[in-house]
């Protein structure tokens, strides 16, 4: 059998999400950035043109990686990172809970206090690859007001459901989520 997929146009391209089950109700498109250079480099582009004045780009491990390198190449302005493990080399990381949609258990975020340190009252930007329930970006806010930084923008390829209406987050296309009847 065919797997369905969901025809996504977003920076000038078009590329074909293959439909995945997250329960018996829904699916939602499976939006993959990595190894696909030239849509991050696109979405980089576009997203840089849209996003305002800031200091540093933060993400969380592991699928806005790609993206936040590719707008820190373009920009030339640092990115930073939130790990879902701490690891051996940070010193006295800080973690934050966080439950995704495309992750079965509790996660929690971390980030090294030197990292952390430079957020403070730095112009943050945080990125990701799809922003669906919200759960990853609120753990970046908390880490980032933690830090004493100042969130500028939240930015996004993709508004997945509910996330388009919102109004503090910058996206470049919608994500349907697909109710199954």
């Amino acid at each position: 059998m065919e797997q369905k997929t969901y025809e996504l146009k977003v920076a000038g391209l078009t590329r074909h999400l293959p439909l995945c089950p997250i329960n018996e109700k829904v699916d939602i498109a499976a939006f993959i950035m990595f190894s696909d250079v030239e849509l991050t480099v696109a979405c980089a582009e576009e997203l840089l043109k849209k996003v305002p004045e800031h200091d540093v780009i933060l993400t969380a491990e592991s699928k806005g990686i790609p993206l936040a390198y590719e707008m820190s190449r373009q920009s030339g302005i640092k990115y930073l990172l939130a790990r879902k493990s701490a690891k051996l080399y940070m010193s006295n990381p800080v973690g934050v809970d966080v439950k995704s949609i495309t992750t079965a258990r509790l996660q929690t975020l971390y980030m090294d206090q030197h990292d952390l340190e430079y957020l403070h009252g730095k112009r943050v930007l945080i990125v990701d690859d799809v922003i669906s329930t919200g759960e990853s970006l609120n753990a970046l806010e908390a880490l980032v007001g933690k830090a004493g930084g100042n969130i500028v923008g939240k930015a996004t390829v993709l508004a997945e459901g509910d996330a388009a209406d919102r109004d503090d987050i910058i996206f470049l296309e919608p994500l349907p989520v697909f109710v199954k009847e």
